[in-house]
């Protein structure tokens, strides 16, 4: 067997065998969880209540699609009437959160010339499978305030009468400002830290993002916060560890093997690329990419994900 098809197997293996322990964690989990056998089930707030009362199966292990909707919205309401300073000190958090995970999929995904020469599509699933899905668990585990969550849950809110523009904007523009400056101390630090040695992955990744076309970039945002909230919104309806990675893991590996683009991971890996010698300039990284990025990012979260579940089991258009 050559070098290359050894390596082939093994990571084929690993991502099998990190897959079998999400899954045996699920079950286990579930197995404990309940007196009356699996809570992997789908219950309305009513027989939640009903639960409770007898005593039975205190939370679900999924919500109900209705249930899940309302807690979307009581949890963009509560993200939205966060202060300033707090929503912007949390975005710094979770900016470097996806910063890590933007770091890991570079060093490990990023770093695989010959996987992608000869089995390009096994690359790009190592490059996803690597990295960013880790960076939204610790936002999501840590109640972070993350940008592209924010469009989607906060627009929930607004379109619900649990919060105001107002509140909107406040909570879009600091969590933004703050991914951004996390994003920006992680790459200096990534950069300083020399473990990416001689690979040129982050280099190419940023030249190639900002040689994008404004349209091409704006769909890439959509599709990319479509399922990164999408992510987002069936995490927030797991009421286990188990569950959240699961209901994270599958659409953020997506997203990344797919090569679509996501606002605040791009803030980590151009300014990265350029510390390492990308020709880029600041006006390129925004108008080339954040911009468009962005505006897509609000459409793929406010409209693609979200809007579908607010006229099913909202009030969206709806008339009192």
């Amino acid at each position: 067997m050559s070098w290359h098809a050894f390596l082939i197997a093994a990571v084929v293996m690993m991502l099998r065998n990190s897959i079998l322990a999400v899954a045996l964690l699920a079950s286990t989990t579930i197995a404990f969880n309940g007196h009356h056998g699996s809570t992997f089930v789908s219950t309305s707030p009513a027989t939640h209540k009903a639960l409770q009362m007898s005593g039975g199966d205190t939370v679900p292990e999924v919500k109900s699609p209705p249930a899940l909707y309302e807690g979307a919205v009581a949890a963009g309401a509560a993200k939205a009437a966060g202060s300033w300073s707090k929503i912007f000190k949390l975005g710094i958090a979770s900016g470097a959160h996806i910063g890590f995970g933007s770091y890991l999929a570079i060093t490990v995904g990023g770093a695989c010339p010959g996987i992608a020469q000869n089995n390009p599509g096994l690359q790009k699933i190592i490059f996803g499978a690597f990295g960013l899905p880790f960076g939204l668990i610790m936002t999501l585990v840590t109640g972070g305030e993350l940008f592209t969550g924010n469009t989607a849950l906060v627009t929930a809110a607004v379109m619900e009468g649990k919060a105001t523009i107002k509140d909107l904007v406040k909570s879009w523009t600091s969590s933004y400002i703050g991914n951004f400056v996390g994003s920006l101390i992680l790459a200096y630090l990534a950069f300083k830290s020399g473990t990416l040695g001689n690979a040129p992955a982050s280099v190419a990744i940023a030249t190639a993002k900002c040689s994008l076309d404004f349209g091409t970039a704006f769909v890439r945002g959509i599709l990319c916060n479509w399922l990164v909230c999408m992510a987002v919104y069936m995490a927030s309806g797991c009421s286990s560890m188990a569950g959240k990675m699961t209901a994270v893991w599958f659409p953020i590996s997506a997203f990344v093997a797919l090569g679509l683009d996501h606002s605040v991971a791009n803030m980590f890996i151009i300014p990265l690329g350029m510390m390492r010698g990308a020709e880029i300039t600041l006006g390129q990284m925004f108008v080339k990419n954040l911009i468009p990025v962005t505006l897509g990012n609000i459409v793929g979260g406010a409209v693609m994900c979200m809007m579908p579940y607010g006229i099913s089991h909202g009030k969206w258009f709806k008339k009192e």
